[in-house]
């Protein structure tokens, strides 16, 4: 078998299909309904990040649309799927280069379905290459 098909449609239907070839092999899939994301078992993690606010790169992610700066040292968190409720947890980390900063979750700022803001506290307010953000529901 030279390569595998797979399409999709707006029903939500994938089809996953070989060339007609003598011989060929068929693999059938069980049939199964699927859940979203942020419907699925409690206690996951729902998105994550690994982004350098210095360069405003995204070094990893998975269910983060994109970061922005929301000022020196604040960066705020998109999600590509929106978290069912705000009643999630964040879990923040990074390298700040000395002992007195942290990255904390903002209080006073956006904290919603779709986004999440967190800030670099401490003595400096700055922009730092390792921030590490996980957001568990």
């Amino acid at each position: 078998m030279s390569s595998v098909v797979i399409s999709g449609d707006s029903s939500g239907t994938v089809t996953l299909a070989a060339p007609a070839v003598a011989g060929t092999t068929t693999l059938t899939l069980p049939a199964t309904t699927g859940t979203v994301l942020n419907d699925a078992t409690v206690g996951v993690c729902r998105a994550w990040v690994n982004y350098n606010a210095i360069t405003a790169s995204i070094k990893g992610s998975f269910n983060v649309s994109s970061v922005t700066n929301a000022g020196s040292g604040q960066l705020t968190v998109n999600f590509t799927n929106a978290i069912s409720d705000a009643n999630y947890a964040v879990v923040c980390g990074g390298d700040y280069g000395n002992s007195t900063d942290s990255l904390k979750v903002t209080t006073g700022g956006t904290y919603s379905t779709t986004a999440v803001q967190v800030r670099n506290v401490g003595n400096t307010a700055t922009n730092t290459a390792v921030n590490c953000i996980a957001v568990f529901r």
